[in-house]
């Protein structure tokens, strides 16, 4: 069977593979949290006395959404030493 020319092939190592499913996992339950914390903490909001541990529950949310960028950052580092320095373009923003 002949090879079309369009085809793409790409190789990952499974070292590889495995690093960018695992930050890509913890990227998904930190945004889960976000989610979780702002939600309760709107909840929190129409009661006056429950009014304070929302906000509470807003700034930790708040804090989390920080730590997003620092997941990124860390799996970019983390996958520049393991290939050697090299730095390549990663299109994949969402983790």
């Amino acid at each position: 069977m002949a090879e079309n020319k369009r085809d793409i092939h790409l190789r990952i190592g499974s070292e590889e593979l495995v690093i960018r499913q695992r930050y890509q996992v913890l990227s998904i339950a930190n945004d889960v949290l976000i989610g979780v914390w702002f939600l309760i903490g709107s909840f929190m909001f129409f009661s006056e006395a429950l009014m304070a541990t929302g906000t509470w529950l807003f700034v930790i949310g708040s804090v989390e959404m920080l730590i997003r960028p620092v997941i990124r950052l860390i799996r970019h580092l983390h996958l520049q030493r393991f290939r050697g320095g090299a730095v390549t373009a990663d299109s994949s923003y969402d983790f």
